[in-house]
């Protein structure tokens, strides 16, 4: 039966030709007969349809990507923070130490345009400092501190 089934869907491919749709539901018609009379495997796709993963999409990935790596935005390192009174901003002088929220040893937040994406810990390179990425925010961890 199996073979029969497989010498038509051969015939009614060469009637059809170069007409992929019409072979397309040809492959369905000769499927549900099958399917009808005995239970067969799972049926393979027709590979008519352009991939997905084809190199002309990549190249319009890439060329999008492009387009916003240039993109500038802000990155600030948040050491902590803190409130004080216009009183007591304008007692600052040289040398003043100003209490911040943060804990010695603490890691840092580090933002993009305001938002919390990542937290490190400073370090010195060539006598500059920089920030050692430790953790960083997932975009359900983001949506979780925002709901606070």
């Amino acid at each position: 039966m199996a073979d029969e089934n497989t010498e038509n869907s051969q015939d009614i491919a060469d009637a059809i030709g170069e007409d992929d749709w019409a072979a397309a539901m040809a492959e369905q018609a000769i499927a549900e007969s099958e399917t009808a009379a005995a239970p067969a495997p799972a049926a393979q796709p027709a590979d008519i349809f352009q991939s997905f993963g084809g190199a002309e999409q990549q190249n319009g990935m890439m060329r999008e990507l492009d387009m916003i790596l240039d993109i500038p935005v802000q990155l600030t390192v948040e050491l902590g923070r803190t409130k004080i009174t216009i009183k007591n901003l304008l007692q600052l002088a040289h040398g003043s130490v100003v209490e911040l929220d943060a804990l010695a040893g603490e890691p840092m937040d580090v933002l993009v345009n305001g938002t919390l994406i990542a937290q490190g810990e400073v370090v010195v390179v060539n006598d500059k400092f920089g920030i050692r990425l430790t953790d960083i925010i997932t975009p359900s961890e983001r949506m979780r501190k925002l709901g606070r």
